[in-house]
């Protein structure tokens, strides 16, 4: 019988610990729990950040760190949309609009050179587009208008292909390559048939699944010429997603029962995954540019709701674990409008509205009361560390400001102009603050910008570009980050605006994807999270100093809150009106090695 050196060409490893750089099958013998250990590889699905335009029935691309979603119905009812998202492998960003508002079109292509054809406008269209990126431009139309392609095109912007879909009122056979230049006519499909899920090349592709009135278990092979059938998945539906190669391939959730079940292809036949999605749905948009082992999945319908989440699917030697909010320990007093600052393991939170004076000590796991503040005050900024901490403005006693050396609170020089909804950066020694709101005065918003030295505030020459209030404020002293916010008088114009601070002025940064005031904010200039807030409540996004895409989303929608962190170690979400308690803790995706005892006799 062979063993394990015969198999592998190694002898089994006699270690203390589990390896750190193990491959995928590789043997070991551990002697401090005398066991014998293997990396495995599995398959699994995992939560990713959602799209910020829920839809389904929308094109997809790319690959599961450089992906597109394209278009789509959002509802209520039949509404379609032009929204394009990108997505970098943490979050969603927007991209190029459609031209036009387009549903169940046909799609493939890289992020930065896709294409998109036919759908459903006011009426089944044949209009195409191709994408460089940032760019939709028309180019020739389909042969054949026709809808309900959503997952049936594969290839590229040079060598692509369409296949299937619905026109008035039969279903369709119709296949079209599309050379880079213009459509032609191929040989049809065996079954006519729409909302199926193909990937693979022009002259290489597999589609299966979909409906013909029904749903269908058909699965058929195109080699350039002529659409041959071939073993039939396990499971018949419709609105599937599909990814891969002709000879590796894999498709997920479907109309039918099983709407979260994976399926694999091997060139042979088709294999049932262990792997299914955690949300059951139908008409997603996959990637379909990239190896069916790494696959992401965005958006869908149901159970009974248009859907954002994002779901990747990893056929590797790694658990992965997702980024994501959690419930952390409630702070001790209810209350709303409270400034927070250092980190989830070293965090603190003070103050709050209308004058409240109690600051509590967090260490990751119980919340503290510390010494109270001397003026009690809500609507105030925070920043520094629980340890050198600084709490300047708020209501009524707006210019006030107060240090926290980790044992009691003391008063230090007061703002020049007093204020509240201001937002804050930097440390005890080296801070900021910037914009909030002043009233009696007109506008009622103000734009000043003030440093701190650790005994004074000082007026900065550098002014916001507008006046804004309650914004969220990251980084340090010369290298801040104001994002959002509301602009002049009280009232709903919250605005999508982002600027830097270099330590003399400001500049615009990229704007957020949507518009939010008291919103939070963790991290620095260049890495940022910012969440929650009064017009999107649970929405997380992720800046990079450019740009900002979605991040895992709140699971308590709060506004007027504290917030304070790091990206990706680990941000808190604490209290919420009516007065809450309530604490949510972020923490990045993580992975680790797949290690699994064997079993001896």
């Amino acid at each position: 019988m062979a063993d394990y050196q015969d198999i592998r060409g190694l002898r089994v490893k006699y270690l203390s610990a589990d390896p750190s750089n193990s491959a995928a099958g590789e043997v070991w013998y551990n002697s401090a729990t005398g066991t014998l250990r293997s990396q495995v590889v599995t398959e699994a699905w995992s939560s990713a950040s959602p799209l910020a335009t829920a839809r389904y029935g929308a094109g997809g691309a790319g690959i599961q760190t450089a992906g597109l979603c394209i278009g789509g119905n959002i509802g209520p009812g039949d509404v379609r949309t032009t929204v394009v998202e990108e997505y970098n492998g943490s979050g969603w960003a927007t991209g190029g609009a459609l031209p036009s508002a387009t549903r169940s079109l046909a799609s493939a292509g890289t992020q930065t050179a896709a294409f998109a054809a036919g759908g459903y406008e006011a009426a089944n269209t044949a209009e195409a587009y191709t994408y460089d990126g940032s760019t939709w431009t028309g180019i020739p139309a389909l042969n054949t208008a026709r809808r309900s392609m959503n997952c049936m095109g594969s290839g590229t912007t040079t060598a692509g292909l369409v296949a299937g879909g619905y026109v008035e009122p039969p279903y369709s056979a119709d296949s079209e390559e599309w050379n880079g230049v213009s459509w032609s006519e191929g040989n049809n499909l065996n079954t006519a048939r729409s909302t199926g899920g193909s990937a693979g090349t022009q002259t290489a592709t597999i589609l299966a699944g979909g409906t013909t009135g029904s749903n269908s278990a058909k699965a058929e092979q195109y080699d350039g010429t002529s659409w041959t059938e071939g073993p039939d998945i396990n499971t018949a539906r419709q609105g599937v997603g599909a990814a891969g190669t002709q000879t590796s391939a894999i498709i997920v959730a479907g109309r039918s029962p099983d709407k979260d079940a994976t399926e694999t292809w091997d060139g042979t036949s088709w294999t049932t995954s262990p792997a299914t999605l955690a949300t059951a749905r139908y008409d997603v948009a996959p990637t379909n540019a990239g190896p069916s082992s790494t696959w992401m999945v965005a958006g869908g319908y149901g159970p009974s709701s248009i859907r954002n989440l994002t779901e990747e699917f990893n056929r590797a030697s790694t658990v992965i674990t997702a980024g994501a909010w959690a419930s952390g320990t409630a702070i001790n007093t209810p209350r709303t409008n409270l400034s927070g600052t250092g980190t989830p393991i070293a965090g603190l939170v003070f103050g709050g509205y209308p004058s409240n004076n109690e600051s509590e000590e967090y260490d990751g796991t119980t919340w503290v009361e510390g010494n109270n503040l001397n003026t009690g005050r809500g609507s105030a900024c925070g920043f520094g560390t629980q340890t050198a901490a600084v709490m300047a403005g708020g209501h009524d006693k707006q210019t006030t400001t107060e240090e926290y050396n980790g044992a009691s609170w003391t008063a230090s020089g007061g703002l020049n102009t007093g204020r509240r909804y201001l937002a804050g950066a930097g440390t005890q020694t080296a801070g900021l603050g910037f914009g909030g709101y002043a009233p009696p005065g007109t506008p009622a918003g103000v734009n000043n910008t003030e440093e701190y030295n650790g005994a004074s505030w000082t007026n900065s020459p550098g002014t916001l570009s507008g006046t804004t209030w309650a914004s969220a404020g990251t980084g340090t002293q010369t290298a801040a980050l104001k994002a959002g916010g509301a602009g002049g008088s009280p009232g709903p114009t919250a605005v999508v605006n982002t600027q830097e601070y270099n330590g003399a002025s400001w500049t615009a940064g990229g704007d957020m994807i949507s518009a939010n005031k008291s919103n939070q904010g963790a991290g620095t200039q260049t890495d940022t999270l910012t969440f929650g807030g009064n017009t999107t409540g649970t929405q997380t996004l992720g800046y990079d100093g450019t740009a900002w895409s979605t991040r895992p989303s709140l699971a308590t929608g709060r506004t007027y809150f504290a917030g304070f962190g790091a990206t990706g170690s680990g941000a808190i979400a604490a209290a919420n009106p009516p007065a809450a308690t309530t604490v949510e803790e972020f923490t990045g995706e993580t992975s680790a090695a797949n290690i699994e005892t064997l079993t001896t006799s």
